[in-house]
């Protein structure tokens, strides 16, 4: 279904125009509704995709029906009934379309990103909320104001003038989306893994389409890298395990080597950006045989230059770890309270997770258990918050 549905979405709005993206949005939710009470009863049908644009085609007539403007909705009516010439061809870049399409170019960057991850990502506002540090009903404005301005610039989504139009954008999304997938922001389960090979699957079209751009390789390659500890991260229950402390032999190797070899090229052709450096980062954390041969300071060092590009307060709280591990965790711990002090970060369960972790490492065993119990309060993801009170019962005497 995950990947059905943009494709979907994506012909409803060739079809019918990009001025229906609300309602097309909700007719393949609705499609998507139907089909998960059907198909379990009834079975696949061999073509999901047609199955699921019939369905979303009826409940847009449906919807037409009932609208109260009754010449637009005739006019919309007798659009609906005019059948397609052939049957849908799905593109391989048809979902990159989409994403490109959604990026209205009357909003701001983050209204963009915003609105494409909850209308065609299928993020729910509290999962964005997660990613952008902002609490729930801000952004539930955010998405309502951006529905709005679409509306008051005449309600048409202006098509991409060409394959780097609003790629930026784009990318943002997909990066949004493997985050999300990769560390659940809530739920009993880790992570989605559909949604993180998604989120890869959707890196590897734009890179396909743009083979000379270093961002574009930089999230491909930072994804691949990040995806390829996926075995590791958990153990046989489910439960949570440190970078630290993972068995190194379960990483993917054939999947860090693809990852390293799409970044080298990459570096050679431009000035790494924002994803790039972070792909530098995962990759000498994969190629590193253990924590203690990690090439610290070479990790710091770019994640000094990762904050100084992009202003990031996360960057930040993670290079806060990586100045731990040069200069100590004292050092590390300034570091959080310089950020906390300037207020560049309020995400309390972030800043108590990360200090907790330096405080072990400083020897302040009391101050270290109080974080972790106050960050495991904090979280919605239950393995999170499993990890965290167990953090803290380890260290109580």
């Amino acid at each position: 279904m995950r990947a059905h549905a943009p494709q979907v979405l994506a012909a409803l709005l060739r079809r019918y125009g990009t001025g229906q993206l609300d309602i097309c949005e909700d007719a393949v939710q609705e499609a998507l509704l139907a089909a998960h009470r059907q198909w379990p009863r009834d079975g696949k049908p061999d073509d999901a995709f047609a199955w699921l644009l019939t369905i979303a085609r009826r409940r847009m007539i449906d919807r037409i029906r009932s609208d109260h403007h009754r010449r637009d909705r005739e006019h919309a009516y007798v659009e609906l009934w005019q059948p397609l010439a052939d049957p849908p061809t799905v593109h391989a870049d048809e979902s990159i379309w989409l994403l490109r399409l959604c990026c209205h170019p009357a909003l701001s960057r983050t209204a963009q990103v915003t609105l494409t991850l909850r209308a065609v990502a299928g993020l729910t506002t509290a999962q964005i909320a997660h990613a952008f540090l902002l609490p729930e009903s801000t952004i539930a404005q955010r998405i309502s104001r951006a529905k709005a301005g679409i509306r008051s610039a005449g309600a048409n989504f202006p098509p991409p003038l060409g394959p780097g139009d609003r790629l930026d954008q784009v990318l943002d999304v997909i990066y949004v989306m493997f985050t999300e997938g990769h560390t659940s922001s809530s739920g009993a389960h880790p992570n989605d893994i559909r949604l993180s090979d998604e989120a890869i699957r959707l890196g590897r079209l734009v890179h396909e389409v743009q083979p000379d751009h270093v961002e574009t390789a930089g999230l491909l390659s930072l994804m691949i890298l990040t995806d390829a500890r996926r075995a590791a991260r958990t153990d046989a229950r489910g439960a949570l395990i440190p970078l630290d402390e993972q068995e190194r032999s379960r990483w993917d190797r054939d999947a860090i080597s693809e990852a390293t070899d799409i970044l080298d090229e990459a570096l050679t052709r431009g000035t790494p950006g924002p994803y790039a450096i972070q792909a530098a980062i995962a990759a000498l954390h994969d190629e590193a045989p253990s924590t203690e041969t990690t090439d610290w300071p070479q990790i710091l060092a770019l994640y000094r230059l990762l904050d100084y590009t992009t202003q990031n307060p996360i960057a930040t709280l993670n290079g806060a770890v990586a100045e731990a591990m040069v200069h100590g965790p004292e050092a590390g711990l300034a570091t959080i309270d310089a950020l906390v002090d300037l207020g560049r970060i309020t995400d309390r369960r972030r800043i108590a997770s990360v200090r907790a972790h330096l405080l072990e490492r400083a020897g302040r065993t009391a101050e270290a258990i109080e974080e972790y119990r106050d960050a495991a309060q904090r979280t919605l993801s239950i393995p999170e918050r499993d990890y965290l009170a167990g953090r803290a019962r380890r260290l109580e005497p």
